[in-house]
């Protein structure tokens, strides 16, 4: 067990293992590193050195009630870094994990990034708006507002359906998977998630996919229910100076878990290259 106290006071867990090249991995909302499980162990047994975190709020991670912002996130990301003084690491993010990334190799790197990737990742901009006009409308983010404040238990459980695809006709449902997502959203606080909400839904990541200048690959399901290719790595791949896209037909946003096979190949040709 190993925390980093940061310089507001919040202790956010972190595992740290293995010898070689960094890897670097942000997990989703309302996830923890437990998240990264089928990556982690898959590199680990190829000589990288993997680090992963739970987000303040998240996980094992101080219950901090303030500051859930993306640019928060990535400044707690850049004090781990400089703390255990990585460098040249491959930042890994999915969902809120790869908006997490995308603003911390754009903002707090300082020259310590080797890569990224994005995995279902929601940047440039999830919500609707006359700027995005293709965007999720904000009712649905208002839903899952009201659905964390008064009936999380319940709602952490149902969710995993559209996230795994799990709600498609012929799926191979894993309830071992389902309850380990739920352990993993209940151990963090309601406060961090539902801040969390306006955190991945109203953040815009544009100027920052613009600016990146080191290779970013963008990974993404075509049946990804949370969030919608179209309005995320299709626009992305475009902003990006030096990115490469990849996207699976049939595959659901939790496809890190469902299709690990194939991601952790995709990964580790990437990380290679």
């Amino acid at each position: 067990m190993s925390t980093l106290t940061l310089k507001d006071g919040t202790e956010i867990f972190y595992k740290d293992q293995g010898q070689g090249p960094v890897l670097m991995f942000h997990h989703g909302w309302p996830l923890s590193s437990d998240d990264w499980d089928a990556q982690v162990i898959f590199f680990l047994q190829r000589g990288y050195r993997v680090i992963s975190h739970d987000r303040r709020g998240h996980g094992r991670s101080s219950q901090n009630i303030y500051n859930h912002t993306i640019e928060q996130y990535a400044s707690d990301a850049a004090e781990l870094v400089e703390f255990l003084d990585l460098k040249d690491v491959v930042h890994i993010g999915h969902s809120t994990g790869g908006g997490e990334v995308i603003r911390y190799v754009h903002k707090y790197a300082n020259g310590r990034a080797k890569k990224a990737v994005l995995i279902s990742a929601v940047p440039p901009v999830m919500v609707k708006s006359e700027s995005n006009p293709d965007g999720v409308p904000m009712e649905v983010f208002d839903g899952i507002r009201e659905q964390t404040l008064n009936n999380r238990n319940q709602f952490y459980f149902d969710l995993t359906f559209p996230f795994y695809g799990y709600n498609r006709e012929g799926a191979n449902i894993k309830d071992g998977i389902q309850r380990n997502w739920w352990r993993q959203g209940l151990m963090g606080g309601i406060v961090a998630h539902y801040d969390g909400i306006k955190a991945f839904s109203e953040t815009d990541f544009t100027e920052d996919l613009k600016a990146v200048e080191i290779p970013v690959l963008v990974l993404h399901g075509e049946d990804d229910q949370i969030v919608p290719i179209e309005n995320s790595a299709i626009k992305s791949a475009k902003l990006l100076k030096n990115g490469k896209l990849i996207t699976y037909p049939g595959f659901p946003h939790g496809m890190p878990t469902t299709e690990h096979e194939t991601i952790n190949k995709d990964l580790l040709e990437f990380i290679q290259s």
